[in-house]
């Protein structure tokens, strides 16, 4: 099996409902997400795809996100903000145009991230 993986990037805000604790106040991130693509085998051209195609479409995704209260974006009205709801949305928007996608994650910081692999 072979994977690729690029990264983006957004800054928002939000705060977590139903939550105790400081992060149920309103807060920001410099999110950093990834996206995995994977494959078996490669295509003709030695690929898994073309890695600008990945990144752009990923990019059109968090353009959505970026600058934004999260808490306002219609999906994350009725769906915690959290990093594994976002990892879940960017999953669930991408796979619509890449099939292949096997997974997200999603920094909100340097070293606390979540992931998710679709079901």
């Amino acid at each position: 099996m072979y994977s690729i993986k690029v990264e983006a990037y957004f800054s928002s805000a939000h705060n977590l409902r139903g939550y105790k604790g400081k992060c149920e106040s309103l807060h920001g991130h410099n999110w950093k997400v990834e996206a995995v693509v994977s494959q078996r085998p490669l295509g003709k051209d030695g690929m898994v795809m073309d890695f600008t195609i990945l990144k752009t479409k990923l990019k059109r995704i968090l353009e959505k996100l970026d600058h934004r209260y999260l808490n306002k974006i219609p999906y994350f009205k009725r769906i915690n903000p959290t990093s594994e709801n976002i990892a879940k949305y960017v999953f669930v928007v991408l796979k619509k145009t890449i099939p292949r996608l096997s997974a997200v994650t999603v920094w909100e910081s340097e070293n606390s991230a979540a992931t998710y692999y679709g079901e």
